[in-house]
């Protein structure tokens, strides 16, 4: 194992807004068979800003996903917060997922015929709720999209895109949201804001957040950074800085 800080479980008295115990996830079967997960157990701590990170094919997505109820594991157990998503019917985690979990995606995954506005407000719609208008009026504010509510996804720029998408992310006040490289379809000015927001919804607003990523600068936004090699959890990195994770990432491709 190879980390700057030697892997921890997490402190005893912090609340866990994800975790998994002992998980495993294989594609194929047979000799063609890859296991992308190797016995992975793991607690993201309430509160904080975590990034999942590591070389291509180290497991680091499809951690994420697992621990979003995007994808079930072949063995072991999820949680979110004290619920066991891995107990959860179908139509048990869909619901759990549409009013406790955020996404956001490099791609923004906004619906072009929807104002932002609307986008905004699809998952409460989708579970049938009003939410909070105080709640949406912080958000909105928070973000700087007070302006932009009645423009389509084709007429906002890249930025106020992911600003939407971020929105829609945190308008049911969910218990993680989880980022998969959310700054990749940025330039570095643009991505930084996206960034900047993250940490602002983790520092003021008591968010927490799991991000994927394979870019150090990003990486240096969270409070933790999580380290895959091969399906595995190879350590961990408290306090990051992205001339840390470099180094720490250049060690591991060795």
């Amino acid at each position: 194992m190879t980390s700057t800080t030697t892997s921890r479980a997490p402190r005893p008295q912090a609340t866990l807004a994800a975790s998994a115990i002992d998980l495993t996830k294989t594609y194929g079967a047979g000799e063609t068979a890859v296991r992308a997960l190797d016995g992975v157990s793991v607690g993201i701590e309430a509160g904080q800003f975590t990034a999942i990170m590591g070389p291509s094919g180290s497991g680091k997505s499809t951690l994420m996903h697992l621990l979003a109820g995007l994808d079930t594991p072949t063995s072991g157990r999820v949680f979110l917060a004290d619920a066991e998503l891995t107990r959860l019917s179908d139509t048990a985690l869909t619901r759990l997922r549409r009013s406790r979990v955020g996404f956001v995606f490099q791609a923004f995954n906004l619906l072009p015929t929807l104002t932002a506005e609307a986008n905004i407000r699809l998952p409460l719609q989708l579970a049938g709720s009003q939410g909070d208008p105080a709640w949406l009026r912080q958000v909105v504010s928070g973000l700087g999209l007070e302006d932009r509510l009645g423009h389509r996804p084709g007429e906002l720029s890249g930025g106020q895109q992911q600003r939407v998408a971020l929105a829609r992310a945190l308008v049911t006040r969910p218990d993680v949201v989880f980022a998969d490289e959310p700054t990749g379809a940025l330039d570095s000015t643009t991505g930084a804001e996206v960034l900047a927001l993250l940490r602002r919804s983790v520092d003021e607003w008591g968010q927490s957040v799991v991000m994927v990523t394979h870019d150090p600068v990003a990486a240096g936004y969270a409070d933790r950074v999580i380290l895959l090699a091969d399906g595995q959890i190879s350590g961990e990195i408290l306090e990051p800085t992205a001339e840390r994770v470099l180094e720490q990432l250049t060690g591991m491709g060795r």
